[in-house]
Order: structure tokens, then sequence, then C-alpha cells
């Protein structure tokens, strides 16, 4: 590795200096926000940990940011800055999570009523914040790079991402915006078509870590958790033959699950 010189580290701390200012103020912000919560009989709390998800996604921009400054300026990554843009992305979800649920697969009337809290939150609205934090999220994978100790458990990150964009999607009122006659179709259509992507990668993710890292069956079964729920997104939707298609792929991937599981029952029986 080059030997950084003086000036590069003044560079890169003073940079770093213009932006602690901003950060801490985010901090101060949320600590405020979170204050709220705490209030008994507090109205508009939906809106609040809305707020609170904004806050915590500009807070692990500072972050990313000053991972990339010290690549940049000092050539090096700063694994405090990617360890905090982790930490704080991870609040910006939990926070979502508090208003709609974690639930991956779970029927629509469970989680319904959740949604009354954010109701006045628009698609658009609600679509950029998902895609700015799946945003984040790839350039915190990325700033770790591939060989990363922790390159598997960004799978669990994308899930809880993946579910929480799926829940904040009111999917009886977008069963009728994504009709041709409504003034919505656009963006639902582009934020069900998101939701399906992510579900899909994530199933993907899930199944190729089980293979290639942990060998773990909660890791495959998950990959058949978001298969399933997939499948009742496009049964939602009315979409009969991606529905039957991904019935076929659940069918042959619960199998090769269900074998793996007799081989290692057998293999422990022979010891």
């Amino acid at each position: 590795m080059p030997k950084i010189s003086q000036e590069q580290r003044n560079r890169y701390a003073a940079k770093v200096k213009e932006l602690k200012t901003e950060s801490d103020a985010l901090v101060a912000k949320e600590q405020g926000l979170l204050n709220l919560l705490k209030q008994p009989g507090g109205q508009g709390l939906g809106y609040v940990r809305i707020k609170l998800a904004e806050d915590t996604l500009a807070l692990t921009s500072y972050h990313i940011l000053v991972n990339t400054l010290s690549v940049s300026l000092l050539g090096i990554k700063n694994e405090d800055a990617l360890a905090e843009a982790r930490k704080t992305i991870m609040r910006c979800i939990k926070y979502l999570e508090e208003i709609v649920s974690p639930f991956v697969d779970a029927p629509f009337s469970e989680y319904e009523k959740n949604l009354e809290a954010i109701s006045e939150v628009s698609y658009d609205d609600r679509y950029s914040l998902i895609r700015k934090i799946g945003f984040a999220i790839r350039e915190i994978e990325e700033g770790y790079g591939s060989n990363s100790k922790w390159k598997w458990s960004f799978v669990e990150l994308w899930g809880k991402h993946a579910a929480v964009a799926k829940n904040l999607l009111n999917l009886k009122q977008a069963f009728q915006d994504i009709d041709f006659s409504s003034p919505h179709r656009i963006i639902v259509s582009a934020y069900v078509g998101f939701i399906k992507q992510q579900f899909q990668m994530t199933a993907d993710r899930y199944r190729e870590k089980y293979e290639m890292f942990s060998n773990k069956m909660d890791d495959f079964k998950q990959a058949i958790v978001f298969l399933n729920a997939l499948r009742r997104i496009h049964t939602v939707f009315g979409e009969r033959t991606e529905a039957e298609e991904l019935k076929k792929k659940i069918d042959i991937w619960a199998a090769k699950l269900e074998s793996d599981q007799k081989k290692r029952e057998e293999e422990a029986r022979k010891h």
C-alpha cells in the first residue's frame, strides 16, 4: 500500500470536517424525532417515522461519502464509515418496518391497517424513498468490495429492503391504480415491477448464499419464502400465467431442499 502523505491526510480531514456539521445536525434531528415518538397520545407518528427514515438515509449518504473521500484522497477504504453506514441504513429500514411491518409473505389484510398511518404519502414519494434506500445499500456493498467478510450479510439486508418496499404499497389501491384509466398507472406499474424484481433477486441471492457459503437450510427456506411472496404478488394483480410458472419453480426448489435434507440425515446416521 502506498504511503499516505501528510498533505493527503490534511485534505481528507478538511473535507470530512466540512461534512461533520451536517451529519451532527442529522443526528440531533433524529434524536428530536425519537423524542416525539415517546410522547403519550402522539399524532401522526407514521409520518414521524417516514421523516426518521429520510433523515437516517441522509446520514447513511454522509458515511458513504466519507468512505468515497477516503478512497479517492487516501487510496484506502474507511471501514469505520462503512460500518456506520450499515448501522444507519438498518435503522432507516427499521423505522419503516415499525410503520408497515417486516412481513415477507403475509396476506395484505394482516398489515393493511398499518398503511392508514401514512395514507397522505404519495406513490412517488414512497417509490423514491425505497429506490434511494436500495441505491445506498448497493453503494455500501460496493464500498466493502466483493471479497469482504460482510458480503453475505447483505442478503438479509436486501431481503428487509424488498419486504418493506412491498409493505409500503397499498396493494388494494395499487390494483385499481394499475388500470389503464388511472392517472397513477405509470408510477404504480414501475413500483410493482421494482418490487417483483427485488423479490426475485433476493430469492436468488438466498439460494446462492446457501449453495456457495452457508449450507444452512434456513437460507434455502428463506429463498422459497421470497418466491412464495412473489407468487402472491402475481396473484394479487391477476397475473395467472406468471403465478403458475413461479409455482413450478417453487416446487423444484422445495424438492431440492427436501432432497438435500434427506442426504444430510442419511450422512448423520452413518456417523
